[in-house]
């Protein structure tokens, strides 16, 4: 069994919104390129948090996935219970959409956030359950997954714990392809 963590920014923090929205497409198309890639040389399981942004991306292009890779399974953990209820209605109904189409969604704590040890214990529980992770984060341009990003390096330190970054220059690359293929008429989605 070979267990992915992904992660990476909100949506907010890309400047993505709607679903329709170029950065998304790319974006979206980046993940399933890399996912492939990952399932193709053994990946069995995508385990994701549930944030608005590339955690959801992620776990709807895992399930996408799924009609071509069956052997692929797609986990939501999410750091507490009751995860998302102070989201938007619009949010909350989105997150419902994408934990009830996985193959396995729970929370590390039982208990409603309390405070910052339960992100810390969901870092903990992420890098002890997953051989390896994909981080879309790019160390020049800081946000909310600098906490992971730091907790895979101090985790690296122990463990031989592979790390991929897809920072911006490597979105860049996937949206300069991506309308290139657009133009040349080969991109279906």
């Amino acid at each position: 069994m070979s267990r992915l963590w992904l992660t990476g920014y909100r949506s907010y923090e890309l400047g993505t919104f709607g679903n329709q929205d170029p950065k998304l497409l790319v974006i979206k198309d980046t993940l399933k390129k890399l996912l492939i890639g990952k399932v193709e040389n053994g990946t069995d399981w995508l385990i994701t948090g549930g944030q608005l942004g590339v955690e959801q991306w992620a776990a709807e292009v895992g399930i996408a996935l799924k009609t071509d890779y069956p052997e692929l399974k797609v986990a939501v953990m999410t750091p507490f219970a009751e995860f998302g209820n102070n989201w938007n209605e619009a949010n909350q109904a989105q997150y419902a959409a994408v934990t009830s189409r996985v193959d396995f969604h729970q929370s590390v704590s039982e208990q409603p956030y309390h405070g910052p040890q339960q992100l810390r214990n969901y870092q903990e529980f992420m890098l002890a359950h997953t051989d390896e992770a994909v981080m879309v984060y790019d160390l020049e341009v800081e946000g909310k997954p600098k906490y992971d990003y730091e907790a895979v390096k101090r985790y690296q330190e122990r463990h031989a714990y592979p790390l991929t970054l897809v920072d911006m220059d490597w979105l860049q690359e996937s949206a300069n392809e991506y309308q290139e293929n657009l133009n040349n008429g080969s991109q279906f989605e």
